[in-house]
């Protein structure tokens, strides 16, 4: 039997399949057959033969309340994607590092964590070091502040219930109502700031990435003698401006579509 083809060209039970692990991934965490449905548009026996497709595949789980969410053979996919869009991003950290003599970081927000999937290291004895592949929860770290910032509120809020927030240090948010105006205020100015937050005299200035596949920052660290507040006020525009190159990158890539 040939395939049922879209009207782009392509293989329309495909293209449903990945819709619906993006209508997954969207929940945050689980969903039914009706709820999928509902937000899909797509009938109930379709969904119902895709999910089944899916679940023996792997890339799809039942709960035992029978409710489904997306499988463990995913993360696998998402990590390998996630390194190799670090890799071909490593040119434009080397040039932040350059510029600023700091470390400079690359970090996606993966199932509520942020994950580091490229570093250059700054040139100085003592340095930042976070291993590529480290998974933090996003409220304590710089590059997960910058990337929380870029999302609506409610689901902000939805993942800090699902995370909670517990301290790194004696300065990490810890306050929902708190961290969601500090957010606000990160929005706004364009760059968010983690001070002590995740790991003491460290100070970290972090920049969404506009247009990114998957929620995504770029950061300098370093120790706080060395990274101060007029050092920080001085290179925001420098990191403002590899973010928006990466952006680009994106865009020439084919990524970000």
């Amino acid at each position: 039997m040939a395939p049922e083809r879209s009207a782009g060209g392509g293989v329309q039970s495909l293209q449903r399949a990945f819709e619906l692990l993006e209508r997954l991934a969207d929940t945050g965490g689980e969903a039914s057959l009706s709820e999928l449905a509902t937000s899909s548009g797509l009938p109930m026996p379709t969904i119902h033969r895709l999910i089944r497709t899916l679940v023996a595949l792997g890339y799809v789980r039942q709960n035992t309340n029978r409710r489904y969410a997306l499988g463990a053979r995913l993360i696998r996919l998402g990590e390998n994607a996630s390194l190799q869009f670090g890799t071909w991003a490593r040119p434009l950290l080397a040039e932040l590092v350059d510029e600023v003599g700091e470390t400079a970081n690359l970090a996606v927000l993966e199932r509520d964590e942020v994950v580091y999937v490229a570093q250059v290291p700054s040139r100085h004895s003592m340095r930042m070091f976070t291993e590529v592949g480290r998974r933090l929860l996003p409220h304590g770290t710089g590059v997960g502040k910058a990337i929380l910032s870029t999302l609506p509120p409610d689901e902000v809020r939805a993942l800090l219930e699902r995370t909670g927030m517990p301290a790194y240090t004696d300065h990490t948010h810890t306050d929902v109502e708190r961290f969601q105006r500090h957010l606000a205020k990160i929005a706004k100015q364009g760059w968010a700031l983690d001070e002590s937050e995740q790991e003491l005299g460290v100070r970290c200035l972090a920049v969404p990435v506009p247009g990114a596949p998957t929620p995504t920052a770029v950061s300098v660290s370093g120790p706080e003698g060395r990274l101060t507040k007029e050092v920080v006020t001085r290179i925001a525009p420098v990191v403002q401006r590899i973010a928006t190159a990466l952006s680009e990158q994106l865009t020439s890539r084919d990524l970000s579509a």
